[in-house]
């Protein structure tokens, strides 16, 4: 309707996009890339996106809109300009692609749990796991794995608000990713209200024993599951990425491939071995051995900014570590603040290239840095924030 200005339009954005988004400058809805902006304002605003050329907006009945397209795979900053000052907008608008959403005749995973997995590692403490397996499984030949931080995050009603069962099942159906069962993991409860925070942002083998020793066992009695490292792959946002990074880093023999979004590579939990906790890896993996493992880091240029540290730049550090040191890596940075959005629009790359070259029949691979990569630069920072 607002391509072709359809009358009726000013009722059907209210409809869909909500009034009190609309007063706030941030109602935006789109599909495969195809965005609708709208918003009030006395004059006549325009819509900026990233730091592109402001965009007009044109009159619907007492709204002003925009209709534009956005490449799709990653998420957008947008803002409305009125009279010369900013309105609303957001830094987190995710642009899915088309193997985010369900396909006709792509069959659905089936989704188990919640299972409340009790533990000795963490006395006290219960967890609630999920498994999703994919449809074209022959319930005899042993899946590889892969581990979700955050669960409750991604085993909601579909569609999910992150996508992330439609684009496995889109993977899978284009045999880009292997046939895998992906363990979905939330923190646990108990008697400390920072659990998670124990869990994730500790660096210890603690939670690590946790998932091998307590919640595989579980999974396992339900699903034959590949026991090689070369066949496991973790994902974590926030604390959950360094807890995936942590993970493999500590034990590359039981996960190899790591998926982190908007890691948490700062001094969260501390400890007499790790004085400030998270925010030694960049350092560390600049002077510890090379791990075999393959990682996908992503993190925004508005991300947080505290007393534990500085998210964008840690994970532009490490970043600058990995490619120093020769790991197989890729950093995708944008716009963002902490949020899952910019992760969850480019899912289907990165699990693709996370999963790259795998073959069920081996056991192991040596995974090295791209060519492309190694011809790069560092990572750097340019000012775009201040006069």
């Amino acid at each position: 309707m607002a391509r072709m200005r359809s009358a009726g339009l000013e009722q059907a954005a209210r409809a869909t996009l909500g009034i009190d988004n609309i007063l706030k400058g941030t109602a935006a809805a789109g599909e495969m890339g195809d965005f609708v902006f709208a918003v009030t304002a006395a004059k006549g605003p325009s819509l900026q996106i990233d730091n592109e050329r402001p965009i007009p907006a044109f009159k619907a009945g007492a709204l002003w809109i925009v209709q534009t397209h956005l490449n799709t795979g990653t998420a957008y900053k947008y803002a409305w300009i009125a009279e010369g000052k900013p309105i609303g907008g957001s830094n987190n608008l995710p642009a899915f692609g088309p193997d985010s959403y369900a396909k006709p005749g792509v069959p659905q995973g089936k989704l188990t749990g919640p299972i409340e997995v009790p533990g000795k590692i963490y006395p006290n403490v219960k967890t609630n796991v999920w498994f999703y397996v994919p449809a074209q499984w022959d319930g005899v030949t042993p899946l590889a794995v892969q581990v979700w931080g955050d669960a409750q995050f991604y085993t909601g009603p579909r569609p999910g608000e992150w996508r992330v069962l439609e684009t496995l099942d889109n993977l899978t159906a284009q045999k880009r990713i292997p046939l895998m069962v992906s363990i979905f993991v939330q923190p646990g409860t108990g008697p400390d209200r920072n659990q998670r925070s124990i869990e994730y942002d500790t660096l210890s083998d603690a939670y690590l024993h946790r998932l091998l020793d307590e919640i595989f066992p579980v999974v396992a009695a339900h699903v034959k599951m590949r026991n090689d490292g070369y066949s496991r792959a973790i994902q974590g946002m926030s604390s959950g990425g360094i807890m995936a990074f942590n993970a493999a880093f500590i034990k590359p023999e039981e996960f190899s491939r790591v998926l982190s979004w908007i890691g948490s590579y700062a001094a969260l939990q501390r400890s007499a071995a790790h004085p400030e906790g998270g925010g030694e890896y960049p350092t560390m993996v600049r002077r510890e051995p090379k791990r075999n493992i393959r990682v996908w880091l992503q993190d925004g240029s508005a991300d947080l900014d505290n007393g534990a540290g500085n998210w964008p730049v840690a994970n532009i550090g490490m970043a600058n570590a990995l490619k120093f040191k020769g790991y197989d890596y890729h950093f995708s940075f944008g716009v963002g603040e902490h949020s899952n959005a910019h992760g969850a629009a480019e899912l289907p790359g990165a699990l693709t290239w996370l999963w790259r070259d795998y073959d069920p029949a081996k056991r192991s691979q040596e995974f090295v840095q791209e060519p492309a990569e190694k011809d790069q630069p560092v990572w750097r920072v340019v000012q775009l924030n201040r006069k």
